[in-house]
């Protein structure tokens, strides 16, 4: 058994601990990313401090106790994320064929946090079937990781590695 902020206990395996794991692990990757950067990049602390306050959303979700009214994601978090990938889009050659993830280790890493963010995605789908979290949290989570597959590809400078099905 563990607790949750307000007290509550839950089991180890509750679907609301499997998600805190989760968004602690890619906010860890993120960390890593962060770590491996030539030039330290303020939007990946953005990203580590707003999967906090997803964290305390989801760990709150259950409880009696508000959400703290700096600690929420809004609408405003995703067309964030959305401003930022079409910007970033602006300096990349189209996708068209499917690339592979790696390249630099930054990119790579970057990658790998996407799939991280696809896990967390989908248990928050599970989670959401229990409970009834909010839909922007669904949402936020799912733009996250397409934030995350246009940095990944920003990070290796154009050099993308093309998956030739041959």
């Amino acid at each position: 058994m563990t607790s949750l902020y307000d007290g509550t206990r839950v089991l180890k395996n509750d679907q609301i601990i499997n998600v805190l794991g989760t968004i602690d692990e890619l906010n860890a990757s993120l960390g890593v990313v962060l770590a491996f950067l030539e030039n330290p990049d303020d939007k990946i602390l953005c990203r580590q401090k707003e999967l906090m306050e997803l964290a305390s959303m989801i760990a709150l979700s259950k409880s009696k106790i508000a959400s703290p009214k700096n600690i929420k994601i809004d609408e405003g978090h995703i067309e964030s994320l959305e401003k930022e990938i079409d910007e970033m889009e602006k300096k990349l050659i189209p996708l068209e064929k499917f690339i592979l993830p790696g390249g630099s280790k930054a990119s790579s890493l970057a990658h790998f946090s996407r799939t991280i963010c696809r896990r967390l995605e989908r248990s928050l789908v599970a989670l959401h079937g229990e409970s009834g979290l909010e839909e922007v949290l669904l949402k936020y989570t799912n733009r996250l990781s397409d934030w995350l597959f246009v940095y990944a590809r920003i990070l290796n400078s154009g050099k993308d590695i093309i998956w030739d099905s041959k």
